[in-house]
């Protein structure tokens, strides 16, 4: 990742931002929409851009080394269970995503007001906590973890970034409905000691995906 330097300003900018919604697609295509975007941005013909969609089923390996060990499954299942497997070059370890879990990948240049690593962290995992509230779930940071966590100990949503040039991809992960059933094929982000929730399972009742993307969307301008 870049370290903030001169072309870097801490003083926060209003600007404008793109916001694409591209349904539900399978990881492979959708990373090649992303990537497009992300060569365009640190060419300066493209526009700060947040993608949001969600993802045919699939089990994505962060460049965290060792995360292949939390997998639970051979390969081989997860395919007969219609799950794709595929590397990434997001942080992070081993993540589940799939219909239901609306994934946003903000295609951003952080220069000049934004070059702070771990405030772009913080930012995105504000936007999930206030969706959250919304809803009225109280979400929250926990010590040590990225995401946001209701109750300390149940992932609601969870972050994988990778930033090159101050031009950001890949992003984030909300449980909106997703089938949570899924996640007890790996050990998510490597954390063994803690769970996975939802919207809809805190609220005891199916969520309007549609609604809960405009929800995400308003969040995210507020912030960004």
């Amino acid at each position: 990742m870049d370290r903030p330097g001169a072309a870097c300003e801490m003083r926060r900018m209003s600007r404008d931002i793109d916001v694409v919604r591209l349904g539900r697609q399978r990881y492979d295509e959708a990373m090649s929409h992303m990537e497009r975007l992300v060569m365009g941005r640190s060419d300066g013909v493209e526009r700060d851009t947040l993608l949001l969609l969600e993802h045919e089923a699939v089990v994505t390996l962060g460049r965290r080394k060792g995360g292949e060990a939390n997998i639970l499954v051979p390969e081989a299942l997860l395919t007969a269970k219609g799950i794709e497997l595929r590397t990434s070059e997001r942080g992070g370890d081993v993540t589940y995503h799939g219909p239901g879990q609306l994934v946003a990948y903000p295609v951003l240049d952080l220069r000049p007001d934004r070059c702070d690593v771990r405030q772009y962290v913080t930012d995105l995992e504000q936007v999930m906590i206030d969706v959250a509230a919304h809803y009225g779930i109280q979400a929250e940071r926990v010590s040590g973890q990225n995401g946001a966590w209701v109750g300390g100990k149940r992932k609601i949503g969870a972050v994988g970034v990778r930033i090159a040039r101050w031009v950001t991809s890949h992003g984030v992960a909300l449980n909106v409905n997703t089938d949570l059933s899924a996640f007890d094929l790996i050990v998510p982000c490597g954390i063994r000691d803690k769970g996975v929730t939802s919207l809809s399972k805190e609220l005891g009742r199916p969520i309007d995906f549609e609604e809960a993307t405009a929800v995400f969307e308003r969040a995210f301008r507020a912030i960004f």
